[in-house]
């Protein structure tokens, strides 16, 4: 059974930085799956943050220049740099990966992040 595991979320005042980690087990991504993170703020939908593959990131513009996301193959971990927080970036951060023949099939219980101004 497939696991991703969030955890690095918290309470940090603007200005300030979190790294987020997710943990995969059950399964070891490759290079040829993506994973990333997207985000839930209260009353809003679901938005992507930023995903990675072995030759690519993306990042949504709203956090381009502020957050970075990487990966560990050998731990099969992604993590996600978050500097330069803002409180526009407060909500829960999900973990996703891909699945074998589907896009961000796999999901986290996310990670909640809230930045106080």
């Amino acid at each position: 059974q497939v696991q991703l595991v969030e955890s690095g979320g918290g309470l940090v005042h603007a200005g300030g930085s979190l790294r987020l980690s997710c943990a995969a087990s059950g399964r070891t991504f490759n290079s040829n799956y993506a994973m990333g993170w997207f985000r839930q703020a209260p009353g809003k939908e679901r938005e992507f943050v930023a995903d990675i593959t072995w030759t690519t990131t993306h990042y949504a513009d709203s956090v381009k220049g502020r957050f970075t996301i990487s990966r560990d193959y050998v731990k099969n971990t992604v993590y996600l740099q978050m500097n330069s927080l803002k409180p526009e970036d407060t909500a829960a951060y999900y973990c996703t990966a891909d699945g074998p023949t589907s896009r961000y099939y796999y999901w986290g219980q996310g990670t909640q992040v809230t930045v106080a101004s």
